[in-house]
């Protein structure tokens, strides 16, 4: 790679490694699953650079290569383990929105992975419907139906706790 496609791509994830991070947060649950998550993405985007710089929306292929990637690890056998009496992971946000995310968080885990992806890709990422099912490799009505029942699953999560006025 030149020095100056280096610098191109050192500016790209640099400007978008936060977001990145809290999207995988958003995806896997776990801030060191997620910080694993990004560097494998970073890695992958560093290999493939010129047809992610050379593609139509870079930020999309990125997006595409996270969501891709942490359904990759899902599948591996020993991403399956669960921790049971580890401390829960709280990472770094805005303090007036800790509880806020705490709450989502919790929300979010009652969700099926491919649930939990479309609606983190619509609502926290902001994606269209056709966005989302490119990143997914899914249908548009695929996308529609998974986020009505996603949407349907957190409101009766969030009235029957009561964290809803």
């Amino acid at each position: 790679m030149k020095k100056s496609e280096e610098d191109d791509f050192r500016a790209f994830v640099g400007a978008r490694m936060d977001r990145w991070r809290r999207a995988a947060y958003l995806l896997c649950h776990d801030w060191h699953a997620a910080d694993d998550l990004v560097s494998i993405v970073v890695g992958k985007l560093y290999r493939h650079w010129r047809r992610v710089i050379s593609s139509d929306n870079p930020d999309a292929y990125a997006q595409r290569m996270l969501t891709r990637s942490w359904l990759d690890e899902r599948r591996r056998p020993w991403r399956r383990e669960q921790p049971v009496e580890d401390p829960p992971e709280t990472g770094w946000t805005h303090p007036d929105r800790v509880d806020d995310r705490n709450q989502l968080t919790g929300l979010l885990a009652h969700l099926a992975p491919r649930q939990r992806a479309v609606v983190v890709l619509r609502f926290y990422l902001d994606h269209s419907v056709e966005e989302t099912a490119g990143l997914l490799g899914i249908s548009a009505g695929t996308v529609k139906s998974q986020s009505a029942r996603g949407l349907e699953t957190l409101r009766t999560l969030a009235y029957s706790s009561g964290s809803v006025s």
